[in-house]
């Protein structure tokens, strides 16, 4: 005890200490103004978003939809801005860049298609999917998640949930319909498409079964070029050179698996990018809750996964196997289930976890996907999805408001 007692309170940590308080007039103000900006941030940017209104847009597709995942891509594209005002508009009035959320949802084995956004962004976003998918339907909805009880978990309802990182740095792209080739293939039943399965797999929910799947995207600005770059600059350097016979200069040795990893990230790069979340709620009937049920759908997400490229893993879930289990179980529930309902992932009150077991965790690094990552993973699937519980339609009731931008 008493070695402990001099390691702490003499020696190089005494004179810390001293130090410590002796300059006090010099860090203590400096801290006192850290603190005093984040608070002042927060609350401007809670502001702002309390007073910036969303509304959600169900999708409804049709019969038949000629063109594959490119078209998504097309309206990530039109959709992308990295923009956040000026810093009058930042730092005094709290506006932040806007974000979209992405959904698929799983109602008592029926799915649908959702996409919830700013209402300012309302009719950008139509037009751009009516661009896209002329004989579409979409709907301003109530938000179906708010249907169910607002304490969730309880009694009746049982939860779990998980939100997901990359395997590897996001410079590496995850499998893309341009490597499943649906870009290419023009018959339907040759089409072999990822979000098939996942689609197949929502609409075997039961009655009382609900599962709610969210990708949450914020475009991304230059410096999302500027890392890959530097990314691939880094993997070229750690190459070995032989002599050139020709050009004089030392070519690459690169295997065709090497080869094809760089040409993959270069082709990444090369896309708008835009910060991703992706989580994934499971909501039941305690008599009907199926744990086969959130083991698969992590399971549907490994279709995007290769091992020399990228893939998702679980970075956080609902599970807990430290002390207090039911205490933090019930906890973590609630959360994933309010962030769900708020569409938060960017900024507070969200705070994410990295750590599966931690009770304290991290704070989950933003990764980032591609327009073309994200269009496999979130398009209007042709015939190459024949879902009994996914509703289409014959044709659109409508045509698309006219005063719609272009």
């Amino acid at each position: 005890m008493e070695i402990l007692f001099n390691a702490f309170f003499e020696g190089p940590v005494r004179d810390i200490f001293r130090l410590m308080f002796a300059y006090w007039f010099v860090w203590m103000p400096i801290a006192l103004a850290s603190i005093a900006w984040e608070m002042w941030v927060t609350y401007v940017r809670t502001n702002w978003l309390a007073n910036s209104p969303r509304t959600l847009l169900e999708i409804k597709i049709p019969q038949e939809i000629a063109k594959g995942p490119q078209a998504m891509e097309v309206v990530l594209n039109a959709i992308h801005s990295a923009g956040g005002g000026n810093m009058k508009m930042r730092y005094w009035h709290g506006l932040v860049p806007t974000w979209y959320s992405l959904e698929i949802a799983s109602i008592n084995g029926k799915v649908h298609f959702y996409v919830n956004t700013q209402r300012f962004f309302k009719n950008l976003l139509e037009s751009q999917i009516y661009g896209q998918y002329t004989e579409a339907e979409i709907a301003e909805v109530d938000d179906y998640t708010k249907v169910l009880p607002k304490d969730l978990p309880n009694n009746d309802w049982s939860v779990w949930g998980a939100e997901f990182d990359l395997t590897k740095d996001d410079a590496y792209p995850i499998k893309t319909y341009i490597d499943y080739e649906l870009h290419l293939v023009k018959e339907e039943e040759e089409k072999v498409d990822p979000l098939s399965s996942i689609l197949e797999f929502m609409g075997t929910l039961r009655e009382g079964e609900q599962l709610w799947f969210q990708i949450l995207i914020k475009g991304a600005g230059g410096e999302w070029h500027e890392k890959g770059n530097k990314f691939v600059e880094k993997l070229l350097g750690r190459k070995k050179f032989q002599p050139g016979a020709d050009t004089g200069r030392p070519p690459m040795m690169f295997s065709s698996g090497e080869d094809m990893v760089v040409k993959s990230i270069e082709r990444c790069i090369a896309k708008h990018g835009f910060y991703t979340g992706i989580r994934f709620v499971y909501v039941a009937k305690k008599d009907v809750f199926s744990p086969s049920t959130f083991s698969g759908m992590i399971g549907m997400l490994k279709q995007f996964s290769s091992l020399n490229l990228n893939g998702f893993k679980p970075a956080w879930s609902t599970g807990v196997n430290y002390f207090f289990v039911k205490r933090m179980e019930y906890f973590k529930k609630k959360k994933i289930v309010r962030d769900f309902r708020a569409r938060s992932y960017f900024y507070p009150p969200y705070r994410s976890f990295t750590n599966l077991n931690s009770p304290f965790g991290g704070q989950v690094k933003q990764f980032i996907l591609n327009t073309e990552e994200l269009a496999t993973i979130y398009h209007y699937p042709g015939r190459t999805a024949e879902v009994p519980t996914l509703p289409r339609i014959e044709a659109r009731k409508g045509e698309p408001p006219a005063n719609l931008p272009i």
